[in-house]
């Protein structure tokens, strides 16, 4: 008799959350202003596009046996995350003119908020 599968948790439900509430906010700021508009979606993507990686990555494998393959990939996934965030500013700054700093920021703390309580959310629920 094979063991009970795992299922794997359903992390891009995140991400699909982050891109809509980012979606919505920017046309509801379009209204407001274009600059801190696309600052906002900014800063929301370069928040987004690092956590879907490392969901990518930390969750593509199952069971115990997959244990070390576990591990490498949430370490690279982390170091990829970190990377990209770090790459994901360093163009939005460099390459967006005009920009609102702040905007950035504020996106892209909107999304870690989410993705914070998304997560607690899956950890409860799975419980």
């Amino acid at each position: 008799m094979p063991g009970a599968e795992i299922a794997r948790p359903p992390v891009h439900r995140i991400t699909l959350t982050q891109l809509a509430v980012l979606l919505f906010g920017c046309l509801a700021l379009l209204a407001y202003d274009e600059v801190v508009a696309w600052s906002v979606a900014a800063g929301g993507l370069v928040a987004i596009v690092p956590q879907a990686y490392f969901a990518h990555l930390a969750f593509r494998w199952r069971g115990a046996k997959s244990a070390r393959a576990i591990a490498q990939s949430s370490y690279a996934g982390e170091i990829g995350k970190f990377l990209l965030s770090v790459a994901g500013f360093a163009v939005v700054f460099a390459a967006i003119r005009p920009i609102n700093g702040l905007a950035v920021f504020a996106g892209y703390l909107a999304m870690l908020t989410i993705q914070i309580i998304g997560s607690w959310l899956l950890l409860t629920r799975s419980q």
